[in-house]
């Protein structure tokens, strides 16, 4: 069984206690990566309320993990594509070579 790690963190002036397994920078990564886009929303926005600024930043990133997930998509269908090409062209040279 892996034991959790509990970490400290501070979001928005608001400290929490973050329990995760792995590695404890990783959280630290990550709560710093929200605090970013809270404060980056309150100073373009001046919005004044803060789970209002929490969840505009939760929709933020909700955004850029779905634009995230079509561009791995998006890849994957490409490569699956050019993956047949190949797959055609080495067995039309196989062919070719009877």
């Amino acid at each position: 069984m892996t034991e959790k790690n509990t970490e400290k963190v501070e979001i928005f002036g608001q400290e929490y206690k973050i329990k995760g397994v792995g590695d404890p920078h990783y959280i630290h990564r990550i709560a710093g990566y929200v605090d970013k886009k809270m404060r980056e929303i309150a100073h373009s926005s001046g919005i004044m309320s803060q789970s209002r600024i929490a969840i505009l930043a939760a929709l933020n990133i909700a955004d850029e993990l779905y634009q995230e997930k079509e561009t791995k998509k998006n890849i994957q269908n490409e490569l699956g594509r050019k993956a047949a090409e190949l797959g055609d062209l080495i067995e039309d040279k196989i062919s070719a070579g009877r």
